[in-house]
């Protein structure tokens, strides 16, 4: 088996950050598939490269050894990409990317349309399905990478953060909230809510933050949960409740004037949405472009 080049990299974080868990923090990989990647490492030099003790981590000498080199690696993998990069103007090629809801359905269109103006010679295949699936199509290599809404934990797989989103309270247009200058908390569970389905990133991120604040999730006055962002929408357009979800999902309903979008004092919905691929397999550079490309994008409503 070759050399793997993510082996290495975990190998330097792990070392760098001094814990086997700082690394799969970094990496949002669990501890358990860092430390089975380390003794992959091991096993393929042959020799133990690092000791765990009660107090601290610390190298052998073969790791001391392997260390530079393995930074050298990971510095020359990121300048092959830039390099590469540079070239964006001749790329060319047919991207399979997987997106979840939210992602496929209300941010990558309106994204899709200057990308292809800037790079006309890259075509994009998207396929809009929930996490698992794309999961299973990118081990299946139906796709190159995947965007979903929160960190996936493969040992075969590595997710990276690319863009930034925040939720907000989305009202129908009349509502008594529009009104006020300043919309607390406390006020504003007092109205019935129309929500996504448990389980759902949107739903999460939303409890998340009611929890932090001291509210139970449980204590919502939830009229509806629905299977999809555009249900959730219908229903607060026709008043039966209010929701928190991401604005650029109702774009075009604020633009007609048919929902408001309002912020919760001292509430922070924040999400980030990922890329997930292969770890054994490098991105095409067409890849890299598109991600670099979604990186430099903010989310506005």
């Amino acid at each position: 088996m070759p050399l793997n080049y993510h082996q290495l990299h975990i190998f330097y974080l792990v070392a760098e950050q001094g814990s086997f868990s700082a690394a799969a923090q970094a990496l949002h990989m669990t501890q358990p598939a860092v430390t089975m990647q380390i003794q992959a490492l091991e096993d393929y030099f042959g020799s133990k490269l690092l000791i765990r003790s009660t107090k601290k981590l610390e190298l052998t000498e073969a790791g001391r050894a392997l260390l530079p080199y393995a930074k050298d690696a990971i510095g020359l993998m990121r300048s092959t990409e830039e390099a590469m990069a540079a070239f964006a103007a001749k790329l060319q090629g047919r991207l399979q990317l997987g997106a979840s809801l939210t992602i496929g359905e209300y941010v990558l269109p309106r994204l899709l349309g200057p990308f292809g103006k800037q790079y006309p010679d890259i075509s994009i295949a998207l396929k809009v399905m929930n996490t698992a699936q794309i999961m299973d199509e990118i081990a299946g290599h139906q796709l190159n990478f995947g965007l979903v809404e929160a960190p996936v934990h493969h040992p075969d797989m590595i997710s990276e953060p690319v863009m930034a989103d925040e939720l907000k309270l989305i009202v129908p247009s009349g509502h008594p909230l529009t009104a006020r200058e300043r919309i607390t908390l406390e006020e504003v569970v007092t109205y019935p809510f129309v929500l996504r389905e448990k389980g759902s990133g949107t739903r999460q991120v939303m409890e998340t933050e009611l929890i932090r604040l001291g509210f139970q999730p449980e204590r919502l006055d939830t009229t509806m949960e629905l299977g999809s962002t555009g249900a959730v929408k219908s229903a607060v357009e026709a008043g039966l409740g209010i929701t928190i979800i991401s604005p650029s999902s109702v774009k075009h309903e604020r633009e007609l004037g048919l929902v408001e979008v309002l912020d919760i004092e001292d509430a922070r919905f924040k999400r980030q949405f990922y890329s997930v691929h292969l770890k054994s397999m490098l991105l095409p550079g067409s890849a890299v472009t598109f991600l670099n490309y979604l990186r430099e994008q903010t989310l506005t409503i």
